[in-house]
């Protein structure tokens, strides 16, 4: 095992992402103080799956690791829409679980904020489009005050969403 690490710090072999990790750093700083800025220091989400592969959901829970750590930074993940700023939602718009979307949005508090993740929610090209399952285009129902692209986004990719969310919020 000794000669494994000394040949590991011989040959400077890290884990860590130098350059990434001081970008990471920059955009939690400037999410930080816009959430203290606006949130008085919390930003309570839900998350509401309306259909969705879990794709999502797993990038979102990554986001509570050590390494990203978003509750250090104010961001909390609620259980109840009453309790929350922002509703976050993924996946397709299915005929089951439009109905709680729109009740889960009708109980959260004013001012409200809906943001959709993944390329599910407001696409229209899905393969499930035709289906009489799905209701559709979640911006057809809801506000949506910011989309984070991908499929599924990383965790800096909503990360980087969350802060043009806020962003765009002090341009308003």
């Amino acid at each position: 095992m000794i000669k494994f690490w000394k040949k590991r710090i011989q040959n400077k072999l890290l884990t860590e992402h130098l350059t990434h990790d001081k970008t990471l750093s920059e955009i939690q700083k400037e999410l930080k103080n816009s959430i203290a800025k606006q949130f008085a220091s919390s930003l309570n989400i839900r998350m509401v799956d309306s259909g969705s592969c879990n794709a999502c959901e797993s990038e979102c829970n990554a986001l509570s690791n050590p390494y990203y750590n978003l509750e250090r930074l104010g961001i909390q993940f609620v259980a109840s829409p009453r309790h929350a700023d922002v509703l976050l939602v993924s996946g397709v718009n299915t005929f089951n679980m439009h109905p709680h979307l729109l009740d889960a949005y009708a109980q959260m508090p004013s001012p409200k904020y809906v943001i959709t993740i993944g390329d599910c929610p407001l696409t229209a090209t899905s393969v499930y489009d035709e289906s009489f399952a799905i209701v559709g285009n979640i911006a057809k129902h809801l506000p949506v005050a910011h989309h984070i692209t991908g499929c599924p986004p990383s965790p800096n990719e909503i990360i980087v969403g969350l802060l043009e969310f806020l962003r765009g919020l002090d341009r308003s």
